[in-house]
C-alpha cells in the first residue's frame, strides 16, 4: 500500500503548493488541500467544507463526509496514487452540502453511503427543494440509534444521541484508533450554524455533548467539522467542553437580554459572547438568532 510514499508525496505536493500560492497567488484566500495522518491509517482531508476523515485498510477504504465534488474529487485522486483497495463505506455525519455534495463523486466506486436516518430525509429535503435530484448520491444505508462494523482490523460505530446541530448527526468511532469525527457537533472557536429547519436544538445539542463525553474517554482525539483561524480540527475532550460550555453561554446571554426587554434585533448587535472570547469569528448572529427563537417559540 505504500503508506510511506503516499505520506511524502503528499506532504511534498502540499507544501509546494503552499508556498506557491504565498509567494505568487497571496491574493487568493482558499489555501490548497491539505491531507494529514492521524495514524498509519486513519488520514484527514481539509480544503473547502467540513473536514473529511479516512481509514486505509488492507481490503477496503471508509471515508466520512465529501466536502464538495471537486474536493471530494482531489481526494480520491490522491488516494488512488498509492492505493488500489475498493472504497467499502461513505459515511455522511449529516446531510448539509459542505458535506454531502462530493458523494457524487464517489458514484461507482464506494460500496455503500451510511447516514442517520434524519440525514437521509433531510437530504432529500433539501435537494428536492433546491432541485438539485440529479447530483446527490443518497445513502442506501441508514441507522437509528447505533451502527457498528468491523473494517479490516478495525471496529467502526456510529451514534446517535439526539438532535444538536441537524436532527440527524452522527458520532463516527474508529474504536481502535479511538478517532472520533464529530462532524458538525463540534465548530473549534467559530460560531456554529444552528439548522432549525433541519430539527436543530440547542439544548439539546448540550446534552449531545454531554453523552459523548460520558461515552469516549480523555485519550480519544476528535476531529471537527470546522474551526476557527488560528485553531485546529483536531482535539481533545476539553475542546468539546469548551464548545459545549460556549453553548450554554449563548443561551444563558439571550435568556438574559429577552429577560430585559431586548428586541431581537438589539440581541443580534452584540459582538461577543460573554464568557467565550475564543469564539472571535464573523457569524454571531446565527447562534443568537437560533437561540432567540428557540427561547421564545
Amino acid at each position: 500500500m505504500h503508506r510511506r510514499s503516499f505520506i511524502r508525496n503528499t506532504s511534498f505536493s502540499v507544501a509546494a503548493l503552499s508556498i506557491f500560492q504565498k509567494n505568487i497567488l497571496a491574493a487568493f484566500t482558499q489555501d490548497p488541500f491539505k491531507i494529514s495522518m492521524l495514524t498509519d491509517k486513519v488520514g484527514i482531508f481539509t480544503e473547502k467544507g467540513g473536514t473529511i476523515l479516512f481509514l486505509i485498510e488492507k481490503n477496503e477504504i471508509v471515508v466520512a463526509d465529501a466536502q464538495f465534488p471537486e474536493q471530494s474529487k482531489h481526494l480520491i485522486d490522491n488516494l488512488r496514487k498509492d492505493h488500489t483497495q475498493a472504497f467499502s463505506t461513505l459515511i455522511n455525519t449529516h446531510h448539509h452540502g459542505d458535506h454531502t455534495a462530493g458523494n457524487i463523486s464517489f458514484k461507482g466506486l464506494v460500496t455503500h453511503v451510511l447516514a442517520h436516518e434524519n440525514s437521509l430525509k433531510n437530504q432529500q429535503a433539501s435537494a428536492k427543494a433546491s432541485k438539485s435530484e440529479d447530483k446527490q448520491l443518497y445513502p442506501d444505508q441508514t441507522y437509528t440509534n447505533v451502527w457498528g462494523q468491523k473494517a479490516g482490523k478495525e471496529k467502526i460505530t456510529l451514534y446517535y444521541y439526539g438532535a444538536g446541530h441537524t436532527d440527524g448527526d452522527s458520532f463516527v468511532h474508529l474504536e481502535h484508533a479511538n478517532i472520533v469525527h464529530c462532524g458538525d457537533l463540534v465548530f473549534n472557536r467559530r460560531h456554529p450554524f444552528v439548522d432549525r429547519s433541519a430539527g436543530a436544538n440547542m439544548k439539546s445539542w448540550i446534552q449531545v455533548l454531554d453523552k459523548a463525553l460520558n461515552k469516549f474517554d480523555r485519550k480519544t482525539k476528535y476531529v471537527f467539522g470546522h474551526s476557527g483561524p488560528g485553531f485546529e480540527v483536531t482535539g481533545t475532550a476539553d475542546d468539546l467542553k469548551a464548545f459545549q460550555d460556549y453553548l450554554g453561554k449563548v443561551l444563558q446571554f439571550v435568556e438574559g437580554e429577552i429577560r430585559a426587554g431586548k428586541t431581537k434585533d438589539e440581541i443580534l448587535k452584540a459582538t461577543l459572547i460573554p464568557g467565550g472570547e475564543d469564539w472571535k469569528t464573523d457569524g454571531i448572529s446565527r447562534p443568537l438568532t437560533a437561540a432567540y427563537e428557540e427561547l421564545t417559540q
